[in-house]
């Protein structure tokens, strides 16, 4: 009995470390490329449109891999799924590394990013199959892990494209062959390790046609899509605004910027365990809505309040990995297609929202005057603005559910 509690131990810390690792790699992988760009910009003589271009194709390759993913898991196991996602990082990363023309490195570039959402939708499914007890705090604790190194990535990025090996610098290519090749880690925990659900019988797993009619997926869609845009928004318009509406200069701006990452990660290290306890309804309320209320107050309180944009970040960092706790609770033996479902159309919401972000900055400011001061103050109020609502709404969207749910004594 000893020796089987032992091994069940084995296995568990083997998973533990395939996720753990996954979301190190995967932060990684996201987040490496700031400040590779200029130079890739430089070396393939590409203009801004081009460039767009590269980053549309990233997320298309993105949202193509969130579609197949889970089609994939059925047929092979989610073992084998993990495993070539970590590899197709891998050889994408051989591939950067030898790529001298463009159609080649887009190409690359490309499969990485089909890699990223296979990994997406992987460690979520791995999250939701391991994470039976304390759901809310493991999930939280993984998302931990991505957020961690996203804040490492640049830096080390930066760092490596300066080093010397035999006499060459690696630059930006050598930088993606060693940060993409550290998915060999988890590809050696995955190996020596089983998942459970892959035996799980065809006719218990609940058909897509069954999820979708289910309104609290549908709020579920809703409350990650925007919870997402208010979480990526920070990234590419705080220090715009710190620097436009303010006057801050850039150092301060990403200041502001690394502490909002630092308020992010802290909270999911250590309130996972608030989701557990109060439940995952209402910690989306209570975290969303903390957010949307920061964000308005740091806006109407002028730069006195700017903390309180760092500050927004202990709400929203708990919408992602909350959601995934809960799809995981409420559909056990169809955790796999409902994370692909909303993970997916969350894609798209995203793509959307941010393009609604940049949208709603130039129509205020056109009405106040587009060349003017006021004009781009408001804009940027306005813009900013907009993220807030969109906490805001994912805090209604939460309200609607708990209704919901409550009425059908089906609260988690």
């Amino acid at each position: 009995m000893k020796k089987r509690f032992g091994g069940f131990n084995k296995v568990y810390a083997m998973q533990l470390a395939t996720i753990f690792l996954g979301f190190i790699v995967f932060g990684i992988s996201e987040n490496i490329k700031g400040p590779a760009i200029p130079r890739i910009q430089f070396d393939f003589s590409l203009d801004e449109k081009q460039l767009g271009t590269l980053l549309s194709l990233n997320a298309l390759g993105y949202l193509i891999a969130c579609s197949f993913t889970a089609v994939l898991v059925r047929k092979w196991g989610i073992k084998a799924v993990s495993i070539i996602a970590f590899a197709s990082m891998i050889f994408s990363g051989v591939l950067i590394y030898i790529s001298h023309s463009y159609p080649l490195f887009s190409a690359s570039y490309f499969l990485m990013y089909i890699g990223n959402g296979m990994l997406e939708i992987g460690l979520a499914i791995l999250g939701a199959r391991i994470f039976i007890k304390n759901t809310g705090t493991m999930m939280n604790l993984s998302h931990f892990f991505y957020g961690f190194s996203s804040t490492l990535a640049p830096l080390l990025a930066t760092g490596l494209m300066t080093v010397s090996v035999f006499g060459h610098i690696l630059d930006w290519r050598g930088m993606y062959l060693i940060m993409l090749s550290l998915s060999l880690l988890p590809i050696l925990f995955a190996l020596r390790s089983t998942f459970p659900g892959d035996d799980l019988p065809y006719e218990d797993r609940i058909p897509l046609k069954t999820l979708v009619r289910d309104p609290a997926l549908w709020l579920m869609v809703l409350i990650l899509s925007f919870g997402v845009v208010s979480e990526l928004a920070v990234g590419g318009w705080l220090v715009n605004f710190l620097e436009k509406a303010y006057l801050w200069d850039t150092v301060t701006a990403s200041g502001m910027l690394s502490t909002f990452f630092l308020c992010f990660s802290l909270a999911r290290l250590l309130l996972g365990p608030v989701t557990d306890k109060i439940g995952f309804n209402l910690s989306l309320i209570i975290f969303s809505a903390f957010s949307a209320l920061c964000t308005f107050a740091a806006i109407l309180g002028g730069e006195k309040l700017a903390f309180l944009f760092a500050a927004a970040g202990i709400g929203i960092a708990m919408i992602y990995p909350t959601v995934m706790a809960f799809i995981a609770k409420r559909y056990p033996h169809g955790s796999d297609t409902a994370i692909t479902f909303t993970v997916t159309l969350m894609g798209v919401g995203s793509v959307i929202g941010n393009y609604a972000i940049g949208a709603v900055i130039e129509g205020v400011k056109r009405l106040y005057g587009a060349e003017s001061q006021t004009g781009l103050l408001r804009g940027l109020q306005a813009g900013y603005a907009f993220i807030g609502l969109c906490a805001a709404i994912c805090a209604i969207s939460g309200c609607v559910l708990y209704r919901y749910l409550h009425r059908r004594q089906e609260l988690i």
